[in-house]
């Protein structure tokens, strides 16, 4: 395995282009929609579906190597989905629904599904 190792100079060159690349895409919306010009009605849509296309994008990700005929047959996969759904029903709270879900599956596959 070989490290590759960097002068500070490079580092600062680096960084530097990181955080222009950040700040370009953080301003370009601003560039593109000044607030004196009306949203395109694509743009409104995409704002609308998008996240949930994201949600569901990450749901098929995360549960892809589930393996229902072997053990523990996915069990600890959908418990924490459902508890997922369960606590977000309860206190519609994202943070605490992702996190208590993500306890939830560590502690089944780290203590009970050994």
């Amino acid at each position: 395995m070989t490290t590759i190792t960097m002068s500070t100079g490079e580092s600062l060159i680096f960084f530097g282009l990181i955080a222009a690349v950040t700040m370009f895409t953080r301003f370009l919306p601003f560039l593109l929609f000044p607030e004196n010009k009306k949203t395109p009605k694509y743009v409104e849509y995409l704002g609308l579906v998008l996240p949930y296309a994201i949600i569901g994008m990450l749901v098929v990700y995360c549960l892809k190597n589930a393996t229902p005929l072997a053990y523990p047959f996915a069990l600890p996969e959908l418990i924490s989905v459902v508890s997922i759904g369960l606590l977000q029903k309860w206190r519609n709270n994202m943070l605490l629904s992702i996190g208590g879900g993500t306890l939830l599956y560590m502690v089944l596959v780290q203590a009970v599904f050994v």
